[in-house]
């Protein structure tokens, strides 16, 4: 196999590793600072603490569930780690 498709296959794969244990957090932060609007109870997911603000935010992310909130950032941190690999890797 090719050196640098096995380096950008491992970049991809902690990159979404790294987004998905991040999820969590990345999702409660725009959500404490009011950028996903309510929940699904019409409640402002910036007045939400703790599990409540953790679930409402990743489920504002994604397409209600806190499942595809996670998988939403973890896809997307892969894709900006590779960019970012490619930027780097350009000889």
């Amino acid at each position: 196999m090719n050196k640098k498709f096995l380096i950008s296959g491992g970049v991809i794969i902690l990159g979404g590793a790294a987004g998905l244990a991040a999820a969590p957090v990345l999702a409660a932060t725009a959500g404490s600072l009011g950028l996903l609007g309510a929940a699904g109870t019409g409640t402002a997911i910036s007045s939400l603490s703790g599990a409540a603000l953790t679930s409402a935010s990743l489920a504002a992310i994604g397409t209600g569930t806190v499942a595809s909130g996670k998988a939403v950032i973890a896809y997307n941190s892969a894709k900006y780690a590779c960019k970012i690999y490619r930027s780097f890797s350009q000889e």
